[in-house]
């Protein structure tokens, strides 16, 4: 496929995804449904009753964020996947173009999660890639990743933001308003750096 004609199809996928989060915004803070949220015969009265009101209604807010983010990270994992099988074939993870150090710190990673005895999250290596990790990638193949981004720094710059907003989503802390206003302000930069 045309590699324009797929980052277009890349770019329409994760507006619909930013469209989808801000419904659930507008539904959150007006108290309507337009249909964006788990309805099918779950009631908020079958998630732990037990917590408060107000700790329920913040995740609630806080998972819109969630979903954008890891509709984002998923869609990063993606493009360098499919980037590199381009270029390197099916065995890409093992063919020199992952730095030796990300690769040692996802075998540990997989090594920690299979000596847990719990299901291991994924078969592939690039899912146990940290956000800065990616990064790594994408700027350490720049040779592969020229004709889809417009600047190497932009890239650095953009992943590092994002990975610093990561942090209350990841760790299940309230974001400020100011803050969710950078987040959409910095996924929307992460698609205009995209030639």
């Amino acid at each position: 496929m045309d590699r324009g004609l797929l980052n277009h199809l890349r770019n329409f996928g994760m507006s619909g995804c930013l469209m989808v989060e801000d419904l659930k915004n507008v539904e959150s803070q007006f108290g309507i449904d337009l249909g964006h949220r788990l309805s099918e015969g779950v009631s908020e009265s079958d998630y732990y009753p037990q917590f408060e009101h107000s700790i329920r209604h913040e995740a609630a807010r806080m998972s819109d964020h969630y979903e954008a983010f890891y509709c984002l990270e998923t869609s990063i994992r993606k493009l360098i996947t499919e980037t590199l099988r381009e270029s390197e074939g099916s065995s890409w993870w093992h063919s020199g173009r992952i730095q030796e150090q990300i690769q040692e710190n996802v075998a540990a990673a997989i090594r920690r999660e299979i000596d847990s005895g719990m299901s291991q999250r994924s078969e592939h290596e690039i899912d146990y890639t940290t956000f800065g990790q990616l990064s790594e990638i994408i700027t350490g193949n720049w040779d592969l990743f020229e004709t889809i981004f417009s600047s190497q720094k932009a890239v650095r710059r953009v992943m590092n933001s994002l990975n610093l907003l990561r942090g209350p989503i990841a760790h299940c802390c309230p974001m400020e308003d100011d803050e969710v206003d950078r987040l959409k302000l910095t996924v929307k930069d992460w698609f205009r750096m995209m030639a």
